[in-house]
């Protein structure tokens, strides 16, 4: 079965960086369109992310210019290099996984696989 292992939560402080690693295993498919989604204490969850298979890649409006998407097609993984943190960047950010590209980078509907979700906290 297809899981999604993600890597690279933690605490850091407003301004440091982080990096997520998604490892894809159990499918030998290499394709697969990639995501990062994240949903902080009461809200719901939200689109930071996407990555085609040939690096296209889709970002929301706020991490923009801080955020970078990845992959490495060999490996079937993508990263998220996170720069500039602020606090407003705290949430348990999620890996998502489809075996085609949608249409709909932005929508968590158009991802079939998820990961359990590691948590970025940043403090002021």
């Amino acid at each position: 079965q297809v899981q999604l292992v993600e890597s690279g939560g933690g605490l850091v402080q407003a301004g440091n960086s982080l990096r997520l690693s998604c490892a894809v295993s159990g499918s030998t498919i290499r394709t697969y369109f990639m995501a990062w989604f994240r949903q902080a204490p009461g809200k719901e969850r939200e689109f930071v992310a996407a990555i085609r298979y040939n690096g296209y890649p889709y970002y929301e409006d706020s991490v923009k210019g801080r955020f970078t998407i990845s992959r490495d097609n060999a490996k079937i993984s993508a990263f998220l290099q996170m720069n500039s943190l602020t606090p407003e960047d705290t949430a348990v950010y999620y890996c998502a996984a489809n075996p085609t590209y949608s249409g709909n980078p932005y929508s968590a509907g158009a991802f079939q696989y998820w990961g359990q979700g590691t948590q970025v906290t940043v403090s002021s």
